[in-house]
């Protein structure tokens, strides 16, 4: 009998539009997540409500961004609206295959003009006895702002979760510098998963921009988990849907890895 592995992605969708705003590609975006497979989606710049693409768009999805594309794959989703302007918001959002036994969006805003949030999910996988704690995150473009946002995300995880507890961190971490790790290493005890393939402490894997990446901004990283492969997904068709690259890895647990 094959052991589970947990599929997970991380995507930056640039609010359904392709780089410089020129397409909106959310139909595509919906296409591509499928075709990957992920069983949970981490995803950044969602678009909740946008009254003017709605009117100037005729197959503009009916409802929120994240709603459409988790549509009959993805059972559960959360969504953590951080900006708010007069004709809509976006933030942050994870699209599950697994039961969201609960959901909490953290406000980690730094700045006045640069909304940010945490969207925390507790999601049940089957299994497991133990709650994945799955943390969304889009960081300040700020060297300042990040270590207090990382700071903030540190304690409120210790807070709220068990020493122990499994769990991923991931998303737009805009962090050019790779100033997240030890931070995220030393105070919960994290890996960041290209790092974590087979214990070589790489570096993480480059993003952005998504047709030939050179910057490491977007991570994974994950706690109680033996990273089987990551993979950036960049080049085309993915560098048509957003200025990001999509990140993903398969994971297995380790108490799981040990008994298999």
């Amino acid at each position: 009998m094959s052991t589970p592995t947990l599929h997970i992605a991380t995507y930056n969708i640039h609010k359904g539009f392709s780089h410089f705003n020129r397409h909106m590609m959310v139909h595509e975006l919906r296409e591509r997540l499928r075709t990957l497979d992920p069983d949970i989606v981490f995803l950044q710049e969602v678009q909740g409500l946008h009254l003017g693409h709605a009117e100037n768009h005729h197959n503009w999805p009916d409802g929120s961004q994240h709603e459409f594309l988790a549509e009959d794959v993805w059972q559960a989703s959360a969504y953590g609206r951080n900006v708010i302007y007069d004709h809509g918001h976006h933030g942050n959002a994870i699209l599950s295959r697994f039961p969201i036994q609960h959901s909490h969006n953290q406000d980690v805003t730094h700045l006045r003009f640069e909304r940010r949030g945490l969207l925390h999910c507790a999601v049940k996988t089957p299994d497991s006895l133990q709650t994945v704690h799955c943390v969304c995150v889009h960081l300040s473009l700020f060297a300042r702002s990040r270590r207090r946002q990382m700071e903030a995300l540190a304690g409120y995880l210790e807070e709220i979760a068990e020493p122990d507890a499994p769990l991923i961190i991931a998303g737009d971490f805009n962090d050019w510098r790779n100033r997240a790790d030890n931070l995220l290493s030393e105070r919960l005890g994290m890996t960041e998963v290209f790092g974590g393939i087979g214990g070589g402490g790489g570096a993480p894997g480059r993003s952005f921009p998504s047709g030939l990446p050179l910057f490491r901004l977007d991570r994974i990283y994950v706690r109680g988990f033996h990273v089987e492969r990551a993979e950036v997904h960049f080049g085309a068709p993915w560098s048509k849907i957003s200025d990001h690259a999509a990140l993903s890895a398969h994971l297995l647990r380790y108490r799981d890895r040990n008994a298999a």
